[in-house]
């Protein structure tokens, strides 16, 4: 190579580990890999090894005709793609290494699909082999460049094993940033109010109910990227979990607060060190920060204690009743039933479930509650 084009390789090389950070600059980068090695057009491939089924991941410079014809059709006809099951990994090869040039010319293959794309010739090299794919790199040389020689098969030589692993750091990318949007759904879809926090105090992740909590700003609101307690007593004991002070962390100390806010509602407030090595940078989760409104009506899973006790709809209105309002007269009124009736259900609903009272009758639905938020249409982001 030139001076001025070992600089384009080098610079090439580049667009390809971007484009395995950066998904958008995939096609950008497989036109300068098509255009550096000398050729019209490109696709990167994958095919079964039971030869079933066909992949095409990326491409340049073929129209979408075209390939849907190639996957139909001309697969079967590629004179290259399955050579490379018995060569050697980024070993590239062309027509010439299968057959003459002047044979490939009377093949249907290249008379009704290269042809018609302004080629002559093709070359291929693998990429990746493994017991169920092959995956490779096909290049179409335009007739104005005359047929594949020894300066694109270098090339491409060349540059296989760096797309090949910019291939991979780009599924691990994407496996790690399904991973972490996963996770977030789930905690999302938590009632606890869950919140992630740095070293220096400052509010790394925080779910849609921690969210809700900042939004509502009765208990802790959030400023910039921190949190700030709405009285004293609540950020005296915010700051005595977290302990942050000057700067450093230490272990967030592992047990319960009560916290009263503003409209005189109780919460629980726990935090507990994330394991992290010392050398990683400051911003990375350091603490994990939990607040949990407290309850006597936690979320239950009514349908579940209606199955698992055989419970009628009556007689699970009134359970629900007991736990929320408590005595008969009440809940009576409440459900607009006499006495005597909600006495009856409350009699079966202790010879069916083995309570002896109605504070077991509490105690056994307790047992039902589930940490799952109530889905909803609205908007929880915080601004």
């Amino acid at each position: 190579m030139t001076s001025h084009q070992a600089n384009r390789f080098s610079s090439l090389i580049g667009e390809i580990y971007d484009a395995a950070v950066d998904p958008a600059l995939r096609s950008g980068a497989l036109e300068q890999v098509s255009q550096f090695v000398g050729g019209c057009a490109a696709m990167i491939l994958s095919r079964d090894s039971a030869r079933l089924s066909i992949e095409i991941h990326q491409h340049f410079g073929t129209d979408a005709r075209f390939r849907q014809l190639y996957r139909d059709r001309y697969v079967e006809l590629d004179p290259l793609l399955d050579r490379h099951l018995t060569l050697a990994p980024e070993q590239t090869i062309g027509v010439t290494d299968i057959m003459s040039h002047a044979d490939f010319l009377e093949t249907s293959f290249h008379r009704e699909w290269v042809e018609p794309q302004g080629a002559i010739d093709l070359a291929t090299v693998a990429l990746e082999k493994t017991a169920a794919r092959t995956t490779i790199l096909q290049v179409l040389r335009h007739r104005s460049r005359g047929t594949v020689d020894e300066a694109m098969r270098e090339r491409m030589r060349l540059l296989a094993p760096h797309i090949h692993r910019s291939q991979i750091m780009g599924r691990q990318i994407r496996a790690r940033s399904h991973t972490v949007d996963d996770l977030a759904d789930v905690l999302d879809g938590l009632n606890t109010a869950i919140c992630l926090l740095d070293a220096d105090g400052r509010v790394v992740h925080a779910n849609a109910a921690c969210r809700q909590l900042f939004a509502d700003a009765n208990l802790l609101a959030i400023v910039g990227d921190r949190i700030v307690a709405r009285n004293t007593q609540t950020d005296k004991i915010f700051r005595g979990l977290c302990e942050f002070d000057e700067g450093t962390h230490s272990a967030a100390r592992r047990q319960i607060e009560l916290a009263t806010s503003a409209d005189g509602q109780h919460y629980l407030l726990h935090a507990f060190p994330l394991k992290r090595d010392r050398s990683l940078p400051r911003d990375i989760a350091a603490t994990m920060l939990f607040v949990q409104r407290a309850s006597m009506l936690p979320l239950l899973a009514a349908d579940a204690i209606a199955a698992a006790f055989r419970l009628t709809p009556s007689e699970l209105r009134v359970l629900m009743a007991i736990i929320e309002i408590g005595g008969v007269p009440d809940i009576a009124a409440k459900l607009g039933i006499a006495e005597t009736t909600v006495k009856t259900h409350l009699g079966r609903l202790f010879e069916k479930t083995g309570a002896g009272r109605q504070a077991d009758l509490v105690k056994i639905a307790a047992g039902f509650a589930v940490p799952f938020a109530r889905r909803t249409n609205g908007d929880d982001s915080v601004a």
